[in-house]
């Protein structure tokens, strides 16, 4: 119990959704309940549990936004962590469980199927955000820092074009498997709309004025965001 009180529940939530892919492939692959194509499933998973961590972790600023609950800035950094880690999954089981490392097949499926460039594109970009989440690097990177993290707001995107991308269907109809693709990408938009900063100042101000009528004890004014300056 000492263990579990280090954590807020936010936290132990995250985590436990964070790994709870990984926990259900390995108990499906036990129990063979697997498709007929497991590789094809396992990139599926992995991709969109990928995706799913981080527009999550771009949910974080709207929730601090509207609700004035500074928590989810401060997780932002391990739900994109865990994006990174489940697409580098998700890349090492195309290219190794998939092509087997055969690179020239590799590259010529990359420049027959455009989706996969836009992911590759999105991973790549996704690799030195990685690297300098941590707090040494927003040390030596100054204003940089902040600068380079800012591409989340394409590399987002990218990704769910890419979701989109892959999925055989009709976009104008809405037919097919896109639905589900389609639907993040909504969702998406969604978050980078919350951003503009004038629906960002239209919310605040719903937000103060929420304050002023139920004023609460205690409550601390909004945090910047930490991550883009906004």
């Amino acid at each position: 119990m000492k263990f579990l009180s280090r954590f807020t529940p936010l936290q132990i939530a995250i985590h436990i959704y964070a790994w709870s892919a990984l926990v259900w492939i390995v108990f499906e692959l036990l129990i063979g309940s697997f498709s007929i194509n497991p590789i094809q499933e396992l990139e599926q998973r992995t991709g969109r549990h990928a995706i799913t961590l981080l527009v999550l972790s771009l949910l974080c600023t709207p929730l601090n936004s509207i609700f004035r609950w500074s928590e989810p800035l401060k997780r932002r950094r391990t739900l994109g962590l865990y994006a990174f880690l489940y697409a580098t999954i998700h890349v090492i089981i195309f290219v190794d469980l998939d092509y087997g490392l055969a690179w020239s097949q590799i590259a010529q499926t990359i420049f027959q199927k455009p989706y996969i460039i836009v992911g590759a594109i999105s991973f790549l970009l996704l690799i030195p955000l990685a690297i300098t989440s941590f707090d040494i690097w927003k040390i030596r990177l100054g204003k940089n820092w902040k600068r380079l993290h800012r591409l989340v707001y394409l590399i987002a995107p990218l990704a769910v074009l890419h979701y989109i991308w892959s999925k055989k269907g009709d976009l104008l109809t809405f037919s097919g498997d896109i639905v589900r693709p389609v639907i993040y990408g909504l969702i998406l938009a969604l978050f980078l709309i919350v951003r503009i900063p004038a629906v960002r100042k239209f919310l605040a101000s719903l937000s103060t004025g929420r304050l002023l009528l139920f004023p609460q004890k205690n409550q601390s004014p909004a945090q910047r965001d930490p991550q883009t300056g906004d």
